[in-house]
């Protein structure tokens, strides 16, 4: 993730190499799973049924429902042990106490007026908030993907139809996030920053 100390003005950014891998195998499960997951909203809507909102097929993935499932399976396994092993990473490098926010950053919010500190503050907080939302889209993902095997998940949410408006409204959710997180990055340590995540 990015760095989270302000840097002198023109300081260039390094990021790990750890960080590098994560960021790049995570656009691409995420588009993978995005366009795939579309095409399995196409087949049964999830507003409206079957004559619901069909999305066109120049953003779907898969061509069929059996096709943007096996996509749809296996980015979400690329996803998820992508998310495993930097979890473990940042565990084991103690990056998550620069990572995720603290009593620092909400003092920060209250008391300064360093833009730059404000920008650092969101973006901790933002980081910090989106890994309930990749857990319940992965709790939902595979609710939906084995009942049979986990019909206690399904239970959670009351029945099949709210399971899958909660998955399919994870979408946007993470979609959202990735584009406050880009802009507070960029705000925080400008173009470099950014760029440096992934190269």
């Amino acid at each position: 993730m990015t760095s989270n100390v302000p840097s002198p003005k023109g300081k260039l950014h390094h990021q790990a190499i750890g960080a590098k891998i994560f960021h790049s195998v995570n656009i691409i499960s995420l588009f993978l799973m995005l366009t795939s997951g579309l095409q399995i909203y196409n087949a049964n809507p999830v507003f409206g049924g079957r004559a619901g909102l069909h999305i066109p097929p120049i953003f779907t993935l898969g061509g069929w429902l059996a096709g943007g499932r096996h996509w749809h399976f296996a980015a979400m396994w690329l996803f998820s042990l992508n998310l495993l092993w930097y979890g473990i990473y940042v565990l084991i490098t103690r990056r998550w106490r620069r990572r995720f926010v603290g009593v620092n950053d909400l003092k920060a919010l209250q008391k300064t007026q360093n833009p730059q500190r404000l920008a650092y503050a969101w973006h901790r907080i933002t980081y910090t908030a989106i890994i309930p939302i990749l857990l319940l889209a992965l709790l939902t993902g595979i609710g939906m993907y084995k009942p049979a095997q986990f019909p206690w998940i399904v239970d959670m949410f009351g029945d099949w139809q709210a399971l899958r408006i909660v998955h399919f409204s994870s979408v946007p959710l993470v979609i959202v996030f990735t584009v406050i997180h880009s802009l507070l990055g960029k705000k925080a340590g400008g173009s470099q920053l950014t760029e440096s995540m992934f190269w």
